[in-house]
């Protein structure tokens, strides 16, 4: 399938264009909560743990529960896109993101607080999954002001995501703090204006367009029991349990494996997982991820302890960053075109790796909250670079799958890069730690400034 087919209005599930111009702003604000579930509900831990009794590597679950099925959900339901329809997949995602949200309200306990947020991520993953294929599907000629509208949105929660989850903690409750993403549940009518009612036509109709679901058992096995694994010394679990997830995650890896080699209708498909498009996207994708993470891992630490400042002077002095992250995902979503996009993602990775090492130095207050705000902006230029070449390379009828594994293997990264940098604490300083995590962005920046293969590049049609 070409790129003009790919637009032809003939084409079921293409997205028709909003007359309003503010279609990427929309399905930025689908997004845009979805950073609240780790930032915002960060900050709440503490009145997390003193409500519930609990120890504070107990409530590290909180996070770990919905990183974990953040992930998971992406994938799963931005499978289920391709397969349904994205009208279908918004709509039960809008489901189990407010059935998440209730349990949340009312846990009694911890235990029953973290499957809350396993529910309400899976349903975050959604509006997350959605909200790409929507924006990857829009109109080759109005891709570049969905693109940065898309970006500068992302850019304004994330860097606003400690702020907000600082005052509503210290002013309502920590459970409000807890639900900030199914504040993407407003969006959602504004988004189904746009959004096909069937999944796209394949252009192999002699294959299933059914899920493959042992395929999905594995994937989600794997990428949980990786992250439990790399967590593991921050979440103090004992030998025991982690021989257990290590013996999981090689048996599901394995399985995995097996299953895209032999498997045509795999949940991952061979072809994608070998395709250098798809590839270069996820490297960079991680090593952006894993840098911000752990930023959002450290800095507030940094500034709260070492400086004394309050939450509140943390998210405020972060705001900045936001409107700088703005600014350059509008930049990004008219440069997606040729070489121009890698280059300024490359540059901005750039900056952020050398303002993560300067850590190395010392915990200036001046120098982390510019790691932090570079973060942010590598964070959504990414997101719009990455979006912007995964929607012209993979066709319509897998282009949400592809989307959601992408992602899938950002929040992996972003779980690497704040377990590296929790782990590397223990055996020295905090904002030494950070400084050795800017080898992640760094690699980021080489892989965007290498040339990219242009010749004979096809998309996809493995799965």
């Amino acid at each position: 399938m070409t790129m003009h087919e790919a637009a032809s209005p003939a084409t079921p599930g293409r997205v028709p264009a909003p007359k309003s111009p503010s279609y990427g702003l929309r399905y930025g604000a689908l997004f845009g909560p979805v950073v609240f579930g780790v930032t915002a509900a960060g900050v709440a831990l503490p009145d997390v743990a003193s409500a519930l009794d609990a120890s504070p590597t107990a409530t590290g679950w909180v996070l770990t529960a919905h990183a974990l099925a953040l992930g998971v959900g992406t994938a799963l339901f931005g499978r289920l896109a391709d397969t349904r329809g994205v009208r279908a997949t918004l709509l039960l995602g809008s489901l189990v993101l407010v059935a998440g949200a209730v349990v949340c309200l009312v846990a009694p306990s911890l235990g029953v607080l973290v499957a809350g947020r396993f529910v309400q991520a899976a349903g975050s993953g959604a509006m997350a999954a959605c909200a790409m294929a929507l924006t990857a599907s829009v109109p080759p000629d109005r891709r570049a002001r969905a693109f940065a509208g898309f970006g500068a949105t992302m850019a304004v929660f994330s860097a606003g995501a400690t702020l907000a989850g600082g005052v509503l903690t210290e002013w309502t409750t920590w459970r409000v703090a807890l639900v900030l993403p199914a504040l993407s549940l407003l969006a959602v009518p504004l988004c189904l204006a746009g959004a096909p009612a069937r999944a796209p036509a394949r252009n192999d109709s002699g294959r299933s367009g059914a899920m493959d679901l042992p395929g999905a058992v594995l994937l989600t096995l794997t990428a949980m029991s990786f992250l439990v694994l790399i967590q593991s010394s921050a979440l103090a679990l004992s030998t025991p349990p982690v021989t257990v997830t290590a013996a999981v995650l090689l048996l599901s890896a394995a399985g995995l494996t097996w299953r895209t080699r032999v498997s045509e209708t795999s949940f991952v498909p061979r072809a994608l997982v070998t395709d250098r498009v798809f590839l270069r996207a996820a490297v960079i994708g991680i090593g952006v991820y894993a840098g911000l993470f752990a930023a959002l891992y450290a800095v507030p630490q940094l500034l709260v302890r070492d400086h004394g400042w309050s939450v509140l002077s943390v998210g405020l002095r972060l705001l900045p960053g936001a409107a700088v992250g703005a600014a350059l995902s509008r930049v990004a979503g008219r440069l997606t075109a040729g070489d121009h996009g890698n280059r300024l993602l490359g540059a901005v990775s750039l900056a952020f790796a050398v303002a993560l090492a300067g850590a190395l130095t010392g915990s200036g207050a001046l120098l982390l909250i510019l790691g932090a705000s570079l973060g942010f902006s590598a964070f959504s230029v990414t997101q719009v670079c990455t979006t912007a070449l995964m929607s012209e390379h993979i066709e319509p009828a897998r282009r949400g799958g592809a989307m959601g594994l992408l992602n899938l293997t950002f929040f992996v990264g972003g779980g690497v890069g704040s377990a590296t940098a929790g782990a590397l604490a223990k055996a020295m300083p905090l904002s030494t730690a950070l400084g050795v995590v800017a080898l992640f962005p760094l690699a980021a920046a080489l892989v965007a400034f290498a040339p990219a293969r242009r010749a004979g590049s096809r998309p996809p049609r493995g799965g």
